[in-house]
């Protein structure tokens, strides 16, 4: 036995070798199916969820935000004030706003607000709780005289500089506003209602004079007044109002949609989920008077502690120039915009500029396509948003034309749906136990939103009635209320979220429903047509509305309507093709550049309306004709079928 103990030492080393090359040769197989299998699954998200890790960063980017504010509600910064006033502490030689060859710091800012307030106390008898309108241009003194009016505990309406006479009173009397304040610019237009205003309205002129010795002046006044803070700054309900903004429309006479303290916080953070950051010089040219550059676009400034390049009227001619001269990296943009720059003859500084983001909304997507290719590496983050509440989305994917994602972690931050409606009516379908249905994936449904503390509808001011028009109630369950924004949004199977049309802006032809906004892309990618503007006209013996279209020729183009009409069969369903076209040399847009359409509509395609060249769709002839007033009353009698 004694000879086999050397044996079974080298059997047993054997045996533990093998046993342990067994043991690692596991290990590795394990450890190749556990890789495989992740492997696996990455490749099967990628392919079924590519937008999961996209979701999920932003979902907790959104959270850190939500930790953030709460964090600074603790330390008592609640308030739109209270984030400017916690900027001028932390950062009081940083400018904050540059304006023409004016730059003005957080510090500067501060003080001249102080002095701004302590002369609407003091002069103007202005307290805490009163309603002040505020109509300026875009100059540091609205900023200055908003946050001075904020600092006295006053509700501020804002006043769109382009109304006149009924318009103003209009918006004066819906708010109940008692002061208002009016920049050196304006102050003429108000000699037309000079009467209506005596008795009821203190007028205080942001100006050393004043055309009439019924108003006051306010810089004279300041040159007296302190610049050190109030010592008793009201306490304020983040329930409560904070702001007038009167809702801009193609019709009839705005609506003052109440804005909340806590729907102002909230808006601060839109250039920060964006991308932005401090260091970032970014460029307004939008009107102040509109949410998208008060709250989201100066209060997005404050937020971060950047700077703003403030202009008083966008200019496309000077956009670029502008940008380079002040080294903006961060722009924002509304509506026509970014058209209105690809339009523009090419220079030099449009691709010499520092420009990273681009964050707005309303961006078409042959523009967006456009932008990107012209303009060098900006990200453009496109988002959705509504002045009344608080829904509101974001697209943080580069995915080109989405206004956001309606993924399950999106639904959770901000709960919402996509309701099937009437087209005749614009109202959502109900079930015959009075129920909402809602719209299917790769269905264009009305957009609503559960009302909550986070989502508030604190109504139109002096209009219950239309505030009231804004609710459906009892939509899933009885006792529930949803906000109805009015606007129809599309939810595709990709999750993403695409902005179709607001009610009124489709019109019905051929039992089809028609989107302006889809038949407006669709032209606007022949490289003839500049601007488009699509709309529904009645013709007699027809229901519903054929299509028409405003259009505005490239310079040195002509139109082609035999082009036009294989471009149509191409890419459009002939339900909405348009029948009649009108050319423009320009289209009329709101300040904001939303078109008009209503005075188109009601021309209609009549050559005796209009001096515009009108064009008739032959399709016998696949081309485009003049509209001659012969083959306009064989048309409207029946002769020519549609």
């Amino acid at each position: 036995m004694r000879h086999c103990s050397p044996l079974l030492k080298v059997l047993e080393r054997c045996g533990s070798e093998a046993g342990a090359a067994l043991s690692v040769n596991m290990i590795a197989l394990v450890f190749t199916s556990v890789l495989a299998g992740l492997l696996a699954l990455l490749l099967y998200q990628r392919i079924t969820y590519p937008f999961l890790w996209a979701d999920l960063i932003y979902y907790f980017k959104l959270q850190g935000y939500r930790k953030t504010l709460q964090a600074r509600m603790r330390q008592g910064i609640i308030t739109y004030l209270d984030c400017f006033l916690h900027q001028a502490r932390k950062n009081p030689n940083k400018p904050f706003i540059i304006f023409e060859e004016q730059t003005l710091t957080y510090r500067d800012v501060d003080r001249r607000s102080n002095q701004f307030a302590s002369a609407l106390r003091t002069q103007g008898s202005v307290r805490q709780g009163d309603i002040v309108a505020l109509w300026m241009f875009n100059e540091p003194d609205f900023i200055c005289a908003w946050l001075g009016l904020c600092k006295l505990g006053c509700e501020v309406a804002f006043l769109n500089v382009n109304i006149k006479a009924r318009s103003l009173l209009h918006c004066l009397q819906s708010c109940g506003a008692k002061t208002l304040v009016v920049g050196a610019d304006l102050a003429h237009w108000l000699e037309e209602v000079l009467p209506d205003l005596k008795d009821n309205m203190a007028v205080w002129v942001v100006d050393h004079t004043s055309p009439s010795e019924d108003f006051g002046t306010l810089l004279d006044k300041l040159e007296h007044m302190s610049g050190e803070p109030l010592s008793d700054l009201p306490k304020v309900d983040i329930m409560s109002n904070f702001l007038f903004i009167f809702t801009s429309g193609t019709t009839g006479l705005s609506k003052a949609a109440r804005v909340g303290h806590l729907k102002a916080i909230v808006s601060m953070s839109f250039f920060q989920m964006c991308g932005a950051t401090s260091d970032d010089i970014i460029y307004i040219t939008l009107p102040l008077y509109h949410m998208s550059a008060s709250l989201l676009g100066i209060g997005g400034c404050i937020q971060l502690g950047a700077t703003c390049v403030l202009k008083k009227k966008f200019s496309a001619s000077q956009f670029w120039k502008d940008c380079v001269k002040h080294n903006v990296t961060v722009v924002q943009y509304i509506g026509e915009l970014c058209r209105y720059l690809v339009n523009q003859p090419t220079v030099p500084e449009e691709m010499a500029h520092s420009v990273r983001l681009a964050a707005g909304s309303g961006l078409r997507s042959d523009v967006w396509r456009e932008f990107l290719q012209r303009f060098g590496k900006v990200k453009i983050r496109e988002g959705y948003g509504l002045t009344e509440a608080s829904i509101g989305f974001l697209n943080y994917t580069d995915e080109v034309g989405p206004i956001g994602r309606a993924s399950y972690f999106n639904k959770l931050s901000m709960p919402f749906e996509l309701l099937r409606y009437d087209p005749q009516t614009y109202e959502p379908v109900r079930t015959d136990s009075g129920r909402g249905i809602r719209a299917q994936k790769g269905e264009a449904g009305i957009l609503v939103a559960p009302l909550t503390a986070m989502n508030q509808f604190l109504g139109y001011a002096g209009n219950k009635v239309q505030s009231e028009k804004k609710l459906l109630r009892d939509v899933f369950k009885a006792g529930d209320v949803y906000f109805n924004t009015g606007d129809l949004l599309l939810h595709d199977n990709k999750d993403f979220l695409y902005f179709r049309d607001r009610v009124g802006d489709t019109f019905r032809w051929k039992g089809e429903n028609v989107s302006t906004t889809e038949v407006s892309e669709v032209l606007g990618l022949l490289d003839f047509i500049q601007e488009v503007n699509v709309y529904g006209v009645t013709v007699p013996g027809y229901e519903g509305r054929a299509g028409m279209a405003a259009i505005v020729l490239k310079q040195d183009h002509k139109l082609s309507g035999t082009k036009l009409y294989n471009h149509l069969v191409k890419t459009l369903p002939a339900y909405a093709w348009p029948w009649f076209l009108r050319i423009q040399t320009s289209l009329d847009v709101t300040e904001t550049f939303k078109q008009q359409k209503v005075k188109l509509v009601r021309e209609g395609f009549n050559p005796d309306v209009t001096q515009d060249p009108l064009y008739f769709l032959d399709v016998s002839q696949k081309d485009y004709v003049i509209l001659t007033a012969s083959l306009y009353q064989d048309i409207v009698s029946g002769k020519i079928s549609l």
